[in-house]
């Protein structure tokens, strides 16, 4: 007859086994050289693989190489330094199924005892769902960043026509100035033909930059952060935004020894533009016209400000700004002070207003500071 304890011990077996067995996670338990001693029915229709396929077998036969071939390792060290790499902690790692394709899996590992000997319990959650979902979002992001800089194009487009206007009237100009000169005699007119066609090639170069500007702002990359120059990115947006603000002031202070920042060029430029023209089009009209772009270090952050000297923002617009949907234009859409603060806070960033206390509005935002040691791994 089975004394009190063995029956406890049985229920406990009985009621671990059923657990085991109905869970919805992959279930493992390894001996300390690494072969597997329990294998639930969940990890067979993760891996493959049957029970009796894997039970008694080393556990990285489940691995993709190049772990397969270190997990040895990983576990001699464990066992000489108690050092640990994932024990306790869990993290994503990617699992080989039986006909040898890989699936990426959330892997969570214990330790404990059985028997007086060490053992090894690892729950795995299988993430191909999850990470499908997150990367169509970064998909769907993108897209809808190309269109918000597609949507800027339109409205610039204008403006943009009319600067490439001048540099290539300027160039008919100085080649027709350059033909008449030549239908007069040309050595008597030589050094007047020199700079005629000095001067076209000038504008043909200015031309030439216009538009590579907007191919570099209009081209759909993948989002990628480099250390950067805000002044220069700061410059080449006021050029691209402002090209004909002859009746605005614009007033641009940089603080010394402004650090680098860890950004996307081209996201940070979308931002600038949609801030720097909503900026020109809220002081338009107005008896001073005036923009005041400020640059300043908080923390770890470059923090960049745009102020206008427009009406400002009543109360109730204030409230809403930021969301879809919400704009002050007669045919506008409402998405750019949308997307400018998904790009900020993807930044690690933030956008805000306040008012501009010489009146009209402040928009300000911060992105991280580059440091040196930006891409060390941890170890």
């Amino acid at each position: 007859m089975a004394s009190p304890r063995d029956r406890v011990g049985n229920e406990g077996t009985v009621r671990f086994e059923a657990l085991v067995t109905a869970a919805v996670d992959g279930i493992m338990v390894i001996d300390a050289g690494g072969a597997v001693q329990v294998y639930n029915p969940a990890c067979e229709r993760l891996f493959g693989y049957a029970a009796d396929e894997v039970i008694g077998h080393n556990v990285k036969m489940l691995m993709p190489a190049p772990y397969q071939e270190e997990h040895d390792g990983y576990l001699a060290h464990y066992h000489s330094t108690r050092e640990k790499k994932i024990i306790g902690i869990g993290r994503e790692v990617l699992g080989r199924r039986k006909d040898g394709s890989t699936f990426p899996m959330y892997l969570s590992v214990g330790e404990g005892v059985l028997n007086g000997r060490s053992i090894f319990v690892g729950i795995i959650h299988d993430i191909t769902t999850q990470q499908a979902a997150e990367r169509r979002m970064r998909e769907l992001q993108a897209e809808l960043l190309h269109v918000s800089r597609l949507s800027a194009m339109g409205q610039m487009a204008a403006m943009l026509a009319h600067e490439l206007n001048q540099p290539l009237t300027a160039i008919a100009n100085y080649m027709s100035a350059g033909q008449k000169i030549i239908e007069k005699g040309y050595e008597a007119g030589k050094e007047r033909l020199r700079e005629a066609l000095s001067r076209a090639g000038d504008q043909a170069l200015r031309a030439g930059l216009i538009i590579q500007r907007m191919r570099g702002f209009v081209s759909r990359n993948e989002s990628e952060k480099n250390a950067e120059d805000i002044k220069a990115i700061l410059h080449e947006s006021i050029a691209l935004a402002l090209p004909e603000a002859r009746n605005i002031h614009v007033d641009v202070h940089f603080q010394k020894k402004l650090p680098a920042v860890l950004v996307d060029k081209i996201q940070i430029q979308q931002v600038l533009l949609n801030l720097l023209r909503n900026a020109a089009e809220a002081i338009e009209g107005q008896p001073r016209q005036a923009l005041t772009i400020d640059t300043t270090t908080k923390a770890n952050m470059v923090q960049i400000s745009i102020a206008d000297t427009g009406p400002g923002l009543a109360p109730e617009v204030l409230a809403q700004l930021f969301q879809p949907f919400v704009t002050t234009k007669r045919n506008g859409m409402g998405m750019g002070l949308s997307v400018c603060r998904q790009i900020i806070e993807a930044h690690g960033g933030q956008l805000w207003t306040e008012a501009n206390p010489g009146g009209g509005a402040i928009f300000l935002f911060t992105v991280p500071q580059a440091s040196v040691d930006e891409d060390a791994a941890d170890v």
